[in-house]
């Protein structure tokens, strides 16, 4: 086996990444807003809440990705074991469907719930998980420009829309007819993928990524608000498909930067500078490093939520959002500095086999 570049292995990032786990947890933070803020009155305050909607979707997809990047040996892939970190994967990748079901039909929500459709992505990832990086970003940036566009044509369609009227519904709104269909979601895990093979430790990677990403929110979230949405065209106009194509574009790119940005600041910034950090955002980092625990409580406490308001089923509140928020943040730093991994982490880690795993040969999934 070939020796390891000496200089790109001083570089490896550590076993846990701070920047990652707290964009991840950003991204948690921004689902609770998008899931049960209330209705305001004011323009500004829609507009500034809108934010939530869709970039902390496409933030999960990306810190997915890099997640398994880093699972499979992040800049310096492993060669050995494959087939048993690929069957790990799919393991998770089964009960995280699975639960998902379980979730919603327990529990039924008033939302949308990303468990099934992270697991058919992770399934629809295992065998891209050893792409050369340049082939991954190239794949992924190619299929971010026109996914988001298919899958709003797709769920137009009679066919997908005679299917979602069936009990598998579920089969359309995986591919392109529900709020993360995974025809978006993979490519957005194939640009994470490609950054941590590229090596997030490396300030140039970095640098890169946050100018890239900045260029594309800059050209092109202007233009997709400068097109007239749905509300106001067609749905059957062209002008919507190419709409969510150049928006996603767009907020991918916000994405990365909010990535690169976290990673440096916690870990290529000056000491005083990077234990600042670290200390302010602990507690986002906290509810990154368990998100599936995070994730799993929010839905059960918003199920518990639900009540009827002038006739209308609701969950949306400020107490509930705020709560949400600082509960987590409270509940997530605690854990993780007296227990550790988090409580559904673990399970996972236990069913999939990885406590088996030889750590120093395939380091832990971020």
């Amino acid at each position: 086996m070939p020796q390891a570049n000496p200089t790109r292995q001083a570089n490896r990032m550590p076993r846990r990444v701070d920047g990652v786990d707290a964009a991840r947890g950003l991204a948690l933070i921004g689902m609770f807003v998008a899931h049960v803020a209330p209705v305001v009155a004011s323009v500004e305050v829609t507009q500034l809440l809108s934010i939530a909607e869709e970039r902390p979707r496409l933030l999960f997809a990306l810190t997915a990705g890099i997640g398994l990047g880093f699972i499979s040996g992040g800049a310096a892939p492993i060669t050995e074991g494959r087939d048993t970190l690929r069957r790990q994967i799919a393991i998770r990748a089964v009960i995280l469907i699975v639960l998902g079901f379980l979730i919603w039909a327990l529990l039924n929500p008033l939302v949308f719930i990303i468990l099934d459709v992270y697991g058919v992505a992770f399934l629809i990832m295992l065998p891209l998980l050893f792409l050369r990086p340049w082939v991954a970003l190239a794949l992924g940036v190619g299929l971010v420009v026109i996914a988001p566009g298919l899958a709003e044509l797709g769920a137009r369609t009679e066919f997908v829309q005679a299917v979602r009227q069936t009990p598998v519904k579920f089969l359309s709104d995986w591919v392109v007819g529900g709020a993360y269909p995974v025809i978006v979601w993979v490519p957005v895990m194939l640009i994470g993928l490609a950054l941590a093979r590229l090596d997030l430790a490396r300030a140039r990677v970095l640098a890169a990524a946050a100018l890239i990403g900045s260029l594309a929110a800059a050209v092109f979230l202007p233009i997709a608000a400068s097109m007239p949405g749905p509300e106001v065209v067609s749905e059957a106009s062209w002008s919507v498909p190419l709409h969510e194509s150049i928006m996603t574009v767009g907020n991918v790119g916000v994405c990365v930067v909010v990535v690169a940005a976290l990673v440096a600041v916690t870990a290529l910034a000056r000491p005083p500078v990077r234990r600042v950090a670290r200390t302010l955002l602990s507690p986002i980092i906290a509810m990154g490093a368990m998100p599936l625990s995070i994730y799993t409580i929010h839905l059960v406490v918003i199920a518990g939520a639900k009540r009827t308001e002038n006739g209308v089923v609701t969950d949306d509140s400020w107490p509930l959002l705020i709560g949400l928020v600082v509960g987590s943040m409270v509940f997530a730093w605690l854990w993780r500095r007296y227990v550790g991994r988090g409580p559904l982490e673990q399970v996972l880690r236990w069913a999939s086999g990885r406590d088996r795993a030889d750590a120093a040969t395939a380091p832990e999934a971020r």
